[in-house]
């Protein structure tokens, strides 16, 4: 008979405890420990496999002994998740994403499956039947009978799955979600952080072991962060946030961790009643379509990854009605713009003291380039004067403490964007360019170094 003992673990990182504390000497998170009963046997080893299977003992090895594999990363005709994950799914490699209820998440991993028709795709799903996932695939996929390789069990026993999966030897395996499973070597409930860590750690082994890629689908809380412990991401290859209002149409999936490939790539999706659709051009979403020019209004040239992208900045700049004005960015530092306002109120002369100023980066994305310094300046200079700007004028430049116009990298990429997108103008700084290098393409590009040049060549202040 197996012997249970239980333990104390933190719901924030999943640091273990013999005894309850009131703050977590990990994470300092406090009332963060709850107790979970562990089951203790001969059988508990974190193995996927059936009993009576041949485990593999594996033994030290040179580093020049180490045969490099060969294999190609799996291409998934999704141009923007490929991007994401840095030119498509890695074999065995095991990926977390996560995003809030009702965002797209199944949708995404149902149309990633139904796309490989010739790999063999497993779908586990612990929150619909069988009958709800044929529904969605063929408001999806229309043509579904033809694709024979993909397979949907119901299932949350990690042991009933592994033998299904050792009958079927899938090369994908999703999972929807990792919080419906449970792992019968311990006893505490579904959801909670023991059976978590411990299901996730017999699917790594499994991927790792047989060198089949899994996708786990996770939720996330109330802060936005993925729900389980925090050694959860530390366990997986990859880490996606999929983002976005379910108010409107578009979402963006972003990386925070990629063990082969680069966290600063993002992919765009629109979503529609057939499912999501790639958004190849992300600029002409993130520009609005309006008639004529309004003040306040800029277009700002900044890169996510190796994507170069054009984003409208909106300011709104108003008397403030009470003794301390507001300042009240939307996708943009607070810190930041505070440090723009002092920029124009000591070097441009602006009274900046005794206005409210509300800025927002259109379309909902989040900004930390700092290329998008000038565009911000010029708007909030724009909607102060009530002096629009052409919308076919572009920005791409740092601002310095002294007023000046520091260069950006890749500001070529920058200046073909514009360009591609029929912008007439761009504006960036002189310093660290060729003059070669400015006069290519139909786009006139006017380079300064303060940032009162470029207010005197607008709007000739």
């Amino acid at each position: 008979m197996s012997k249970s003992k239980t333990s104390f673990f933190c719901q924030a990182c999943g640091y273990e405890s013999a005894k309850w504390l009131g703050k977590c000497p990990s994470c300092n998170a406090w009332n963060s420990f709850v107790e979970e009963t562990l089951t203790s046997d001969k059988a508990s080893k974190n193995d996927w496999r059936s009993e009576g299977s041949k485990t593999k003992v594996e033994r030290p090895r040179k580093l020049n002994e180490i045969e490099k594999s060969t294999e190609e990363r799996i291409n998934t005709t999704d141009s923007e998740l490929n991007r994401v994950l840095g030119g498509g799914i890695v074999p065995g490699s095991l990926i977390l994403i996560g995003g809030e209820p009702g965002i797209g998440k199944s949708t995404l991993m149902l149309q990633v499956a139904l796309s490989l028709q010739k790999w063999k795709v497993l779908y586990i799903s612990g929150e619909e039947s069988d009958q709800q996932i044929k529904m969605r695939a063929e408001r999806l996929n229309p043509g579904l009978q033809k694709h024979d390789n993909f397979y949907i069990i119901t299932e949350t026993n990690t042991r009933n799955i592994f033998l299904a999966i050792e009958e079927l030897q899938p090369q994908l395996l999703i999972v929807d979600s990792i919080q419906t499973l449970h792992s019968s070597q311990l006893d505490s409930v579904a959801g909670s952080v023991g059976q978590v860590r411990q299901c996730a750690a017999e699917l790594m082994r499994f991927a790792k072991e047989t060198n089949t890629p899994a996708f786990l689908v996770g939720h996330i809380t109330k802060d936005g962060m993925l729900a389980g412990p925090k050694v959860l991401e530390h366990m997986v290859d990859t880490v996606l946030q999929f983002e976005g209002d379910r108010h409107l149409a578009y979402r963006i999936l972003r990386t925070t961790k990629n063990r082969f490939g680069s966290t600063s790539e993002i992919g765009i999706y629109e979503m529609l009643s057939n499912g999501l659709r790639q958004v190849s051009n992300p600029s002409e979403i993130l520009i609005s379509q309006k008639d004529g020019n309004l003040s306040g209004a800029t277009i700002g040239a900044t890169i996510e990854g190796n994507r170069p992208l054009l984003i409208e900045i909106q300011s709104l700049v108003s008397p403030a009605s009470y003794g301390t004005p507001q300042r009240t960015p939307t996708g943009f530092d607070q810190k930041r713009l505070n440090m723009l306002l002092a920029v124009l109120e000591k070097r441009c002369g602006f009274r900046m003291g005794t206005q409210d100023v509300f800025l927002n980066m259109a379309g909902g994305i989040s900004v930390e380039d700092p290329a998008i310094d000038l565009a911000i300046c010029i708007s909030i200079v724009s909607s102060l004067e009530e002096i629009p700007v052409s919308d076919k004028i572009c920005f791409a430049a740092e601002v310095g403490l002294g007023g000046e116009l520091r260069a950006v990298n890749r500001v070529e990429q920058r200046i073909s964007e514009a360009e591609k997108l029929g912008f007439s103008q761009i504006y960036i700084s002189k310093f660290g360019q060729k003059p070669a290098d400015l006069k290519k393409g139909n786009i006139e590009v006017k380079a300064f170094g303060k940032i009162g040049e470029v207010l005197k060549d607008l709007f000739g202040k």
